[in-house]
């Protein structure tokens, strides 16, 4: 099986690099150092530190680094002061113009400080090592140049996770920084079986990308599909692991992702133990883990640092939740509209009184408030974090009484669409909730058409559509569909783990035990 830990450059289809790639370094630094510069537009961050023969006053070597990028103090600690030494000590030799240093013992000179140092031979090389952050060191009279490994730029610390919560269990999340991410991952598997690929994506960005699993565990048909995918994107940029999920993911005009993301290294690692691939890109904070079910969105990682009949309680209440959050308006619709008898006398009469005088219908009532629930709720996050959070309960206080002080909806329905947005607030992963949302607004449309026939046509079609889903080969309502009651263990429910034996058939090894007992 392939594998390789450098970065793989993919086949880029630019004719400007094309040209880069295919040009040779050039044996005059002068010449090398006026491309960069017409390359570059001589920007000011482009930092040229050049050597100079004594005698000619000519440029005997040069190092180039991106200010912001590189370690300037180790520039000035190795490569100026070793470079500037082996050229300079030679300086009173008469015979010294013409004679080249001797290029070897300085780069082991330097390889001893700065631990890692290669050749280049190639332009599009030389130019994707100095945007990457790393030092070039071009010297006069050969064809090729030294790049050393010295980026270094500010970056975010490693901090408790915003998004996703946990009452108990590890607080780091994953930053914006690759090298980070990726090392987050090796203190939770220490283990030389995690194996990473790195490729560029972007034609423009040059956005390296790794690709993470544990070999013997992840499937070899997963992996090649993973790899295949990500080689086959040619695009100018890549900002964000969501440009990768929009693109990779198998049912593109599906409301439901078939591609997980979390921010926790914990939940990933747990993941790539199941046999999963892990996808980790440069600049973003979300990791995204390939195939996924639709059991893996209701699961938290906290389910796994606490007892199982609390994790199992909670993850019931959690799909109690999403079909109050799916179905809760429209169940209400349906039976205010059509099925009347179905509630107490007294319940009834409470709400035919409390519509009286209310102008709309409950579909009406209800679109309306989820409506503006919605948009109170997109305001709260996009205001500033300090007074989002308050104008959005507040409003939604403040609307809902005026609403109903002014007859324009009952309060039953307030309450209705209350308890249905608190219960969205519950899914532990915000990429499922947002189809949840879209979905009720069809189901109070059917439920309005039809009644409750209207919402078990809908479920049916929801529940059909989600059996022909797949992610990445993978059946995406595993274990449900197809049925598998080994694997049933955690999935609406969690059991202790000294039953939980078994791995899950998205794994290479699927079926072998995950725990051993000592005898």
């Amino acid at each position: 099986m392939h594998r390789n830990s450098n970065v793989q450059p993919r086949s880029n289809e630019d004719p400007y690099w094309k040209e880069l790639e295919a040009a040779a370094i050039h044996s005059t630094a002068e010449v090398n150092l006026a491309r960069l510069k017409r390359d570059m537009g001589d920007s000011d961050d482009l930092v040229i530190r050049p050597i100079r023969h004594p005698k000619s006053g000519n440029t005997a070597a040069a190092v180039v680094y991106i200010d912001g990028l590189s370690d300037s103090a180790a520039i000035n600690l190795y490569i100026f002061d070793v470079l500037g030494t082996s050229l300079v000590s030679r300086e009173d030799d008469p015979e010294w113009i013409g004679i080249q240093p001797n290029l070897e013992e300085a780069a082991k000179e330097l390889l001893v400080g700065l631990g890692s140092i290669e050749r280049v031979h190639q332009l599009g090389d030389l130019y994707r090592n100095l945007l990457s952050g790393e030092a070039v060191i071009l010297i006069d009279g050969v064809s090729f140049a030294y790049r050393a490994d010295i980026r270094k730029w500010k970056g975010r610390e490693v901090t408790e996770s915003t998004n996703q919560t946990s009452v108990r269990g590890p607080r780091e999340s994953f930053t914006e920084t690759l090298r980070v991410n990726t090392s987050l991952l090796r203190r939770k598997i220490k283990d030389p079986r995690l194996w990473l690929e790195t490729i560029e994506i972007g034609r423009m960005t040059k956005t390296q990308v790794t690709i993470m699993y544990v070999n013997g565990l992840a499937k070899p048909a997963v992996i090649t599909n993973v790899r295949t995918r990500l080689q086959a994107i040619d695009i100018d940029g890549v900002l964000d692991s969501g440009y990768l999920e929009e693109l990779i993911e198998d049912a593109k005009y599906s409301l439901f992702p078939t591609v997980y993301n979390s921010e926790l290294p914990d939940a990933v690692a747990a993941q790539l133990l199941e046999g999963k691939v892990a996808i980790v890109v440069d600049g973003t904070p979300n990791a995204l883990v390939v195939p996924t079910e639709l059991s893996v969105f209701f699961q938290s990682a906290e389910d796994y640092y606490q007892r199982a009949i609390y994790a199992s309680l909670l993850r019931l209440l959690r799909f109690g939740t999403v079909f109050i959050s799916l179905l809760f308006p429209s169940l209400y619709i349906a039976i205010t509209t059509f099925h009347r008898e179905m509630l107490p006398a007294s319940l009834l009469f409470s709400l035919a009184a409390q519509r009286e005088g209310v102008p709309f219908p409950a579909f009406v009532e209800a679109l309306v408030m989820e409506v503006t629930f919605e948009i109170l709720r997109e305001a709260g996050l996009r205001m500033p974090r300090a007074i989002g959070q308050a104008v959005s309960v507040v409003g939604t206080l403040v609307i809902g009484q005026a609403a109903v002080e002014a007859g324009i909806v009952s309060a039953a329905m307030v309450i209705v669409v209350s308890i249905t947005a608190i219960s969205t607030f519950t899914l532990p992963s915000y990429s499922m909730s947002i189809p949840v949302r879209i979905l009720r607004f069809a189901f109070m449309a059917a439920a309005a058409t039809y009644g409750l026939f209207g919402i078990i046509l809908g479920l049916f079609v929801l529940l059909l559509h989600l059996c022909s889903l797949r992610s990445f080969g993978e059946p995406f309502m595993a274990p449900l569909a197809p049925y598998n009651a080994a694997e049933m263990e955690d999935t609406i429910i969690r059991m202790p783990r000294w039953l939980s034996f078994k791995r899950p058939n998205t794994s290479l090894s699927g079926g072998s035990s995950r725990i051993r007992r000592r005898r």
